[in-house]
């Protein structure tokens, strides 16, 4: 008979108990978020100043933020049982992004879990058919924009509103991922063929008028459980390849009743659908004239948001902190400027695999700087960092700031 050997530890979907966050003495909270990317990794400085504890449920040991918070178990935002098991430790439960399913969702909610922003309102803004559909109802301004299942809808849609179109999916896209400008419903073949099936066209294509803007702004705005709302200024976004490369704060010569009705807009839209925690909204501005506003939204994402990294440095109160606040129903900071101008410039990934060199570089170089790097490896076209520089010229810190990101980059080398 074989001799028995000793048993071994069984695989656990969830987090052992070993990865439960301590917690600390005075009655602190523990907030846990879903997702260990850069948004995530942010988050750790304003908790440890807050006195709050964090804990991440990452996507693996070297996730961004678990390099630098000592509870973040590995698991998946598919897996039920691992975010069930990691949110048993948690008082509330946030997200680094959108993308855990409305069942996994609604499981939570029925265990009784806290989750900010709720189930209810994340629905907004994972599925874009949804928020246009509910921002029509508020009276928001939008693009023209239909759904389509086929491809007479989309020629029927581009007839109408003129050629080219923009086609998005409803779900799954980010950083220009998803969307696709379109000049006959022949480009959308494949997304067309997969209508119907799991996924991120199960429902039909996003089909939108293409907008002429003056430029892409944002409104960022973080809203608690009990109602209190706080705003940042409105900023102007620089999108290059549908990524967003630099952001400036304020937003350049932008009409002062224009900044009250957007800023008065993402309040709204806060308020309607019951975002708790940060929301960005995504808008272009445009040529007023014919009876149409003098913006349309064009996304929504319940988070903090790359549109808000430059309050890390260039507000009293920055998104990451403000966020924590909101979601613990904490009274929320003062979100004014610090400075009249505050850039944020996006560090992509480019020539240099080493970045450890070049951020020396740079600190010697401006001491005004503030370079934020994500712990994540570099890769062409990744957000590995980025660079905030404030102060009372703003092409000084435009200058600065995208000097700065460059060097990190590679683009230059002095």
């Amino acid at each position: 008979m074989p001799t028995s050997q000793p048993s071994q530890p069984s695989k656990q979907s969830g987090p052992s108990k070993a990865s439960r966050p301590l917690r600390a003495p005075g009655g602190f909270p523990v907030v846990g978020v879903v997702g260990g990317g850069q948004l995530a990794r942010m988050m750790q400085g304003p908790a440890v100043e807050l006195g709050i504890q964090l804990s991440i449920l990452a996507e693996s040991e070297t996730a961004a933020a678990a390099l630098v918070v000592p509870s973040s178990p590995v698991g998946h935002h598919t897996d039920l049982e691992a975010i069930r098991d990691f949110a048993a430790s948690c008082d509330v439960v946030t997200f680094d992004h959108e993308h855990v399913p409305q069942d996994i969702l609604q499981a939570l909610e029925e265990d009784g879990v806290a989750l900010h922003p709720t189930r209810a309102a994340l629905r907004f803004a994972q599925d874009k058919l949804a928020m246009r559909e509910r921002l029509d109802g508020l009276g928001i301004a939008c693009p023209r924009w239909t759904r389509a299942t086929t491809a007479d809808e989309v020629t029927a849609f581009g007839d109408d509103v003129g050629w080219p179109i923009v086609a998005k999916t409803p779900r799954g896209g980010y950083d220009g991922k998803g969307v696709s400008v379109v000049a006959s419903a022949d480009e959308l073949s494949d997304w067309l063929g997969r209508v119907g099936r799991p996924g991120p066209v199960e429902d039909g294509l996003l089909l939108e008028e293409k907008v002429d803007f003056v430029r892409e702004l944002a409104v960022l705005i973080a809203r608690s459980p009990s109602g209190q709302a706080a705003a940042w200024p409105v900023v102007e976004t620089v999108q290059t390849d549908g990524i967003c490369t630099e952001v400036l704060a304020p937003a350049p010569g932008l009409d002062p009743d224009l900044a009250s009705v957007v800023t008065e807009a993402a309040l709204r839209v806060a308020g309607e659908l019951g975002v708790t925690g940060v929301l960005a909204v995504e808008m272009f501005e445009v040529r007023a004239g014919g009876g149409r506003a003098a913006y349309v939204v064009n996304e929504l994402a319940m988070r903090p948001h790359n549109s808000g990294h430059w309050s890390m440095d260039g507000a009293v109160t920055g998104q990451f902190e403000q966020h924590l606040r909101a979601v613990l129903d904490l009274p929320l900071g003062d979100p004014r400027p610090t400075a009249p101008w505050t850039v944020m410039a996006n560090v992509l990934g480019g020539d240099y695999e080493h970045l450890y060199p070049a951020y020396r570089h740079i600190m010697a170089r401006d001491p005004g700087a503030k370079v934020h790097v994500y712990g994540k490896g570099v890769r062409p076209g990744r957000k590995i960092g980025h660079v905030n520089v404030s102060g009372p010229d703003l092409a000084d810190a435009r200058g600065r700031a995208g000097h700065a990101a460059d060097y990190l980059r590679g683009v230059i080398t002095e």
